[in-house]
């Protein structure tokens, strides 16, 4: 999701910027979660579909920021191989979704042969990169929702300690952020403001895990502590991608509020954390 601050607040007579557009970042989640509850009630396999949209128009955004620094991606394999590992995710379960992930990387790293050397590791890594960070993170939403009895109600969990995380931080961040957390990288992030993310997490976590898995509240907070430093992360991943292509949004998607990989940050490097969190802490069925 989008670091850089739309508005400003005045605190002890000085201007500060919050990391985070707090009625953007809720109407996103809310959309999602909207989006959610249509698809996977009651035929959560419709989500799969939901998943592979996402992966097409994340592949175009990437393609083109990409294609600034010269960096080429094998569109072709990386599209249909990303939307088999959708499908294989929610039908198959981890082990086909590795198997897919595997195949894709070896098609798109083949496609590319035929170019020549020149800039081949270059774009090699950008295709591996972008394997493991849309199709794949993607996935793992699925293998949340694939969960026996339960996963309708694992991925709603998942999503809404993620969003606690925005809106815990940007509270604690407008109230009390004084200390930069990473100025090189996201300069308007505080430690303060990360720790209201990991209260509002924890608290999210401790009643979403009690309240919709019947799972112990420890479990859950510790869910939000792990999808708290995961989202975090993720934040910080997208940034300094964007910096390195040298672009302000990754796409278009929502007009005036970038594209669609600048939405899902968080959500993307949070989903197989939630997923073996809840796998190890709160068996399904």
């Amino acid at each position: 999701m989008d670091d850089v601050a739309d508005g400003e607040e005045k605190r002890s007579g000085r201007k500060i910027r919050t990391g985070r557009n707090l009625p953007l970042a809720i109407t996103s989640g809310v959309a999602l979660g909207a989006l959610v509850l249509a698809a996977i009630y009651p035929f959560p396999a419709a989500f799969v579909a939901i998943t592979s949209a996402a992966v097409l128009i994340g592949l175009r955004e990437l393609n083109r920021a990409m294609a600034g620094q010269r960096m080429a991606l094998a569109l072709p394999p990386l599209m249909v191989g990303g939307v088999a590992m959708q499908a294989c995710a929610y039908f198959g379960g981890p082990e086909w979704l590795v198997g897919a992930t595997a195949v894709t990387a070896i098609l798109a790293l083949s496609w590319r042969l035929r170019d020549g050397a020149e800039g081949y590791l270059r774009d090699a890594a950008a295709n591996l990169f972008t394997v493991c960070y849309l199709p794949f993170l993607l996935g793992t939403w699925l293998l949340l929702l694939a969960a026996p009895q339960d996963g309708q109600e694992r991925l709603i969990a998942f999503i809404i300690v993620t969003i606690s995380s925005d809106i815990g931080g940007y509270f604690a961040g407008i109230l009390v952020g004084r200390h930069k957390m990473a100025p090189v990288i996201s300069p308007n992030k505080t430690w303060e403001g990360f720790s209201g993310s990991v209260l509002a997490c924890m608290l999210a976590g401790a009643l979403t895990v009690a309240l919709m898995l019947d799972g112990p509240y420890w479990a859950g907070a510790v869910l939000g502590v792990a999808v708290v430093l995961a989202a975090t992360a993720g934040d910080l991943i997208e940034s300094l991608t964007k910096r390195d292509l040298g672009v302000k949004d990754m796409g278009h998607f929502m007009p005036g509020h970038g594209g669609l990989m600048d939405r899902i940050d968080s959500l993307l490097v949070a989903g197989p954390v939630a997923w073996v969190v809840l796998s190890l802490l709160v068996p399904a069925g």
